[in-house]
């Protein structure tokens, strides 16, 4: 019986404004509700912290954000004994050892659920914030495994870790809101010309473009009127006439999407990279696009090739896959159609409403 059993939500960014939490956990908020649990959202950074934490410099304002963070926190741990469960996404707080996890699990012996969807225990801190590296304490993730009630993973990869330290872990995909959100009922018919190729991430992404320059370059030189859509916060560092920089926003987030034809997400296969939950090619397939990955972590999985898009190793089997599909539309339709299926049957937030109930039970 969940009447009156009450979570928390510990996250680091504002509620809207990080990808990683808006398809973690956000979006099961009103499904809770209707099961019977009550709701409270605790981020550690303000919107305003959010914004200028990984600008260069700015260091000021980066430590007031990072104390206010870490005042509201201690403040929380006073609000702890009304709650049943308390969700971490990633950490309670983004420096320092786990003493709030800690606190919550040995002092309060509260019920945490650990979710992260990164292979968050390997060092990858954006450059911008490099000086304090150091602090981040990469090694407390184990820890918090350790102390956690359950803990919820993006991926196999991170499963297999998480499982060293907990034997309640729980296969929790990043999903797909396909009703309401990414689904092409919902916008307009495209009304454009020409072929566009896009991908869609974060600054902290962006640099696994560079892995296609030659690519691009003779892409460019084959399809003059082709155009490579890049969808970040940040601008990409790719000198080429092909490229378009669409600023990401959450408001125009779905409709500019649909503006590509092809989606991309390449990726260098590292110990960071395998713990990557292929969320940009779910969006794709989701929308009915058809995606071309690299080989690495849950990508091979997600994209069957040759059915819903292709998976590529070699500079020219990019331009293979590429290629097929810039000249055949048909082809593009038939991938993306199938894309869809993969998404609503298996990473969709209908389909994973029960697994996700089912963390606080």
């Amino acid at each position: 019986m969940n009447s009156g059993s009450k979570i928390i939500f510990l996250c680091p960014y504002p509620i809207g404004h990080s990808p990683s939490q808006r398809f973690r956990f956000e979006q099961y908020f009103e499904i809770l509700q209707a099961s019977g649990f009550q709701v409270t959202i605790a981020p550690f950074l303000s919107v305003g912290g959010w914004q200028v934490l990984y600008e260069p410099s700015n260091y000021f304002k980066k430590l007031l954000a990072l104390s206010r963070g870490f005042c509201l926190r201690w403040w929380q741990l006073f609000t702890l004994p009304a709650y049943h469960y308390v969700f971490i996404h990633r950490e309670a707080a983004p420096l320092g050892p786990p003493v709030f996890e800690w606190i919550i699990s040995k002092l309060l012996q509260k019920k945490i659920i650990y979710d992260f969807d990164d292979a968050i225990w390997i060092p990858n801190t954006s450059h911008v914030n490099r000086g304090v590296a150091f602090l981040k304490g990469h090694g407390k993730v184990k820890r918090i495994c350790r102390w956690s009630y359950k803990v919820s993973v993006g991926n196999n990869y991170l499963g297999t870790f998480a499982a060293k330290w907990n034997n309640q872990v729980v296969y929790n995909p990043t999903t797909i809101d396909t009703e309401t959100l990414h689904n092409p009922a919902l916008y307009p018919s495209k009304n454009k010309t020409g072929l566009c190729i896009g991908w869609t991430g974060s600054h902290s992404t962006l640099k696994y473009l560079n892995e296609l320059r030659p690519v691009f370059t003779q892409l460019q030189e084959e399809f003059p009127e082709l155009t490579l859509r890049v969808i970040a916060d940040k601008p990409p560092a790719l000198d080429l006439k092909l490229v378009e920089f669409v600023a990401w926003n959450k408001d125009t987030e779905i409709a500019d999407l649909l503006q590509i034809d092809i989606g991309i997400m390449p990726l260098t296969d590292g110990a960071w990279s395998k713990g990557k939950c292929g969320f940009k090619a779910l969006q794709y397939l989701a929308l009915g696009i058809p995606a071309v990955v690299s080989p690495v972590g849950v990508n091979t999985i997600i994209v069957l090739h040759g059915t819903n898009g292709f998976v590529c190793t070699t500079a020219e089997d990019w331009l293979t896959a590429l290629r097929k599909l810039i000249s055949d539309s048909t082809l593009r339709k038939t991938m993306g159609t199938k894309g869809r299926v993969t998404v609503e049957q298996h990473y969709s937030v209908r389909s994973n409403a029960a697994t996700f109930v089912g963390l606080f039970r």
